[in-house]
């Protein structure tokens, strides 16, 4: 299981390298709501390419481990979403929060969903 939590962590630097791309590019020349939703989706196609080679290379011994990797992705970047975004980066815990607020078109808990069931999903196609 160790393979795949050390796995986790290139997903950090793709999230950043995403966010970097949103916020030098693409996101100057939109609103930061649609900014916002447009890397999500972007984020979950990254981490598919990502999650999908990693399955490939290393698949789970069942679909039990597979549905493991994926709650500990979840609980991983949960975790570091909040604790990098409040300690670090200096983020008020409302401002963190604000991200899940699907009513108002805050799509973040999508890249959670797929982080969590894209093991799952590859591990079963692949």
């Amino acid at each position: 299981m160790w393979i795949y939590i050390l796995a986790w962590f290139p997903m950090v630097a793709i999230a950043i390298a995403n966010g970097v791309v949103r916020d030098g590019w693409y996101g100057r020349h939109m609103r930061e709501l649609r900014a916002h939703q447009l890397s999500t989706l972007i984020g979950v196609i990254l981490f598919g390419i990502y999650i999908g080679a990693v399955m490939r290379f290393r698949s789970p011994a069942s679909d039990g481990q597979a549905v493991g990797i994926g709650m500990i992705w979840f609980m991983m970047t949960l975790l570091f979403e909040f604790g990098f975004g409040h300690y670090v980066a200096g983020h008020s815990w409302r401002r963190l929060r604000r991200d899940y607020n699907l009513k108002a078109g805050r799509v973040w808990p999508v890249i959670l969903v797929w982080v969590a069931v894209a093991p799952y999903l590859f591990c079963r196609i692949g």
